[in-house]
């Protein structure tokens, strides 16, 4: 008998896989019992993840999602769907979150910027996660976030106006490149002004 559930990595986090033919809640304990057993390899990780193999109703996903992060302690920052415009989204934010990782002195962050907390880099800043709102990240070069900006990020903190801010959504405090803020407007839009 084939093994219901199997577990792969990808570039963006892992691939799940499971049976087709198995009873919801059979799926659920065999989901659980591999995760438990795995726990140890994904060490309070953040991640995304991409379901194969099945297709499940909406609430049948949040529960399969619960019982993953409750069984492997681990957060599921997203779930990728397959051949879907949010797919491409995801994979492209992810794969540009990577292309930063390895330039020569890019830093890489792991987790959502609670709070008050304030997050400064010399080089440019990845940040698997959100930016809470009351929390701030200033970085010399560029910042990108695979969650949301709720918070203010500052890009080119030493002045450079070529860096850039890239997110998954953003509905920010402030948005800062250089010396050019971003002001949003009525209507949820955001317009540039020059800091004087």
């Amino acid at each position: 008998m084939k093994d219901p559930v199997l577990i792969k990595s990808n570039r963006y986090g892992i691939t799940i896989y499971f049976d087709s033919d198995m009873p919801f809640e059979e799926l659920t304990k065999e989901v659980k019992n591999k995760f438990e057993a795995s726990a140890h390899f994904f060490e309070h990780a953040d991640m995304a993840v991409e379901y194969e193999g099945r297709t499940f109703t909406e609430e049948e996903e949040r529960r399969m999602t619960e019982v993953i992060q409750s069984a492997a302690d681990i957060r599921i920052r997203c779930i990728i769907e397959k051949n879907t415009y949010t797919e491409q989204v995801h994979k492209r934010m992810l794969g540009e979150s990577l292309k930063a990782i390895h330039e020569r002195d890019g830093q890489f962050y792991k987790g959502t910027l609670r709070g008050r907390q304030i997050l400064e880099s010399e080089t440019s800043i990845v940040i698997i996660g959100d930016v809470d709102t009351r929390a701030t990240v200033a970085s010399k070069g560029h910042v990108i976030v695979t969650g949301t900006i709720y918070g203010t990020v500052i890009a080119g903190a030493s002045g450079r106006q070529d860096a850039v801010i890239a997110a998954l959504h953003m509905q920010p405090r402030k948005l800062r490149i250089g010396d050019i803020e971003v002001k949003p407007v009525i209507g949820g839009s955001y317009s540039w002004a020059k800091l004087s």
